[in-house]
């Protein structure tokens, strides 16, 4: 009798602290629910995908020149490259968000809702800086999301993704928020976004996708995950939709994006530094490096400073303050608190544009007559000094527009890159540049040599047709 009382109270016990638990957990299925019909699946395809094999330049100037032509780059069409991911509609128009890399270089974009409409899809405009696009199809009263405040997300807080994983349509999992304005650098080393870490299991798919708070609001785009083994393992990055709704707004208004800019090179301040610069304890962006002529300089910021503030905001990593300034519109004057010498001082800054912002971006699908670009497709220009300045470079010619399916395009370039040299001969300036291009033979690869974020890169160029 004893034995069997024990037995109940054990069992009893279990499924109290069971219901216990069970009511400290989230309700999700309304919110997925309601919120489903206005994710998207996205699928894509890449018609002008070419592929090349060489061997790379520091092993060919090995080889004897008798045999140099048959390691020349040998370049063959691809069959159209699929791809997906996920999005979200933001109005019942038919404006869709999703994440840059999702379209980036596709020739067709097409939409599928759970109700299994489907619509093809125009690229309005990209962000590369922040991985956002913006897409539009022609609907009427299409279901739709709503924003939320991603500044007052918590560290702990629940959250959801809804997506099409491996191509799963529609799939839905949560977790937790894991850690708040984490600065993960692009390809091009640039970091203007403070990626929202959560353990909610994103995969290939569910880029673009959103992720929601426990009112059903959009608080983030899912766009990166870490991985060893090309699945989740916990850590996953999703876009603030504080930044995101920025982005989207310039995107839809005029197709490209405007960031401030100051003209600085930056560093963490470490224990040692702080100490000796007179700080309690490590915080702030140690100003290493000073553009000439930039808003920086202008407002009398000097190398050695530490900026603590920046338009009232605190910045405590070096990190914060490329986010902070990034969102900044060009030509506002904002106070920065910095330390010089042991010393708070209170300056006022104007900020400047980031360059490449106002002549990089265009609207990836606006009509265009054949003849823009020219031969490569190709639209160029001469570089500002403030761009040579900040990137290192002396001279050659800045891409501003890529036209979809030409040879600059299939040679990878896009906009922002310098072309310095092309064939076998150097690009200093516009006028150089336009000779060279009459003088590109048809049907032949050449080399091409161009800077991308201040790194210098060999491709391959090859003009089909005239």
């Amino acid at each position: 009798m004893v034995a069997r009382c024990s037995q109940f109270l054990i069992a009893l016990c279990f499924l109290i602290s069971t219901a216990a638990f069970a009511r400290g957990l989230p309700e999700l299925t309304d919110l997925i629910e309601q919120n489903s019909p206005a994710v998207v699946k996205i699928n894509t395809v890449e018609r002008n995908r070419v592929s090349r094999n060489s061997m790379p330049p520091q092993y060919q100037q090995e080889i004897p020149d008798i045999f140099r032509h048959l390691l020349e780059p040998r370049q063959r069409q691809q069959r159209p490259v699929a791809s997906m991911g996920s999005g979200f509609i933001i109005s019942d128009d038919g404006y869709v968000v999703t994440n840059n890399h999702v379209v980036e270089g596709a020739d067709e974009v097409r939409i599928t809702l759970t109700d299994r409409r489907e619509y093809d899809a125009k690229v309005v405009g990209t962000d590369p800086r922040s991985d956002l696009a913006l897409l539009k199809v022609e609907g009427e009263n299409l279901p739709t999301v709503r924003w939320g405040d991603s500044e007052t997300i918590k560290v702990g807080e629940w959250v959801v993704a809804i997506g099409s994983p491996f191509g799963l349509d529609y799939s839905a999992s949560a977790g937790i928020v894991s850690a708040m304005g984490r600065s993960i650098p692009n390809e091009s080393r640039e970091n203007y976004v403070p990626f929202i870490q959560t353990d909610v299991a994103i995969n290939p798919g569910n880029s673009g996708g959103p992720l929601f708070n426990l009112k059903g609001e959009v608080v983030g785009i899912n766009s990166q995950i870490y991985t060893r083994s090309g699945g989740s393992i916990g850590l996953s990055f999703a876009i603030p939709a504080s930044l995101a709704q920025d982005v989207v707004a310039q995107l839809k208004e005029k197709g490209r994006v405007d960031r401030g800019w100051l003209g600085v090179g930056i560093q963490d301040v470490d224990r040692k530094l702080a100490t000796a610069m007179g700080l309690g304890k490590p915080a702030g962006a140690l100003v290493g490096q000073l553009e000439a002529g930039s808003p920086a300089d202008n407002a009398g910021i000097q190398v050695g400073d530490i900026i603590m503030r920046f338009d009232g905001q605190k910045i405590l990593m070096s990190g914060d303050l490329p986010h902070v300034v990034g969102r900044t519109r060009p030509g506002a004057e904002v106070p920065v608190l910095l330390m010089r010498e042991g010393k708070e001082r209170k300056l006022n800054v104007r900020v400047g544009a980031l360059p490449g912002d106002d002549d990089g971006q265009q609207q990836a699908n606006a009509p265009a007559a054949s003849d823009v670009g020219g031969r490569l497709g190709l639209v160029v220009d001469e570089i500002p000094d403030s761009l040579k300045q900040r990137l290192g470079v002396e001279s050659g010619v800045l891409v501003k527009q890529v036209v979809p399916g030409k040879a600059g395009a299939n040679a990878g370039l896009r906009s922002g890159d310098i072309i310095a040299q092309l064939g076998f001969e150097q690009v200093e300036s516009l006028s150089d540049y336009e000779k060279v291009v009459k003088k590109l033979p048809t049907g032949e690869l050449l080399p091409i040599r161009f800077f991308r974020g201040g790194q210098p890169t060999f491709r391959t160029i090859q003009i089909e047709e005239d």
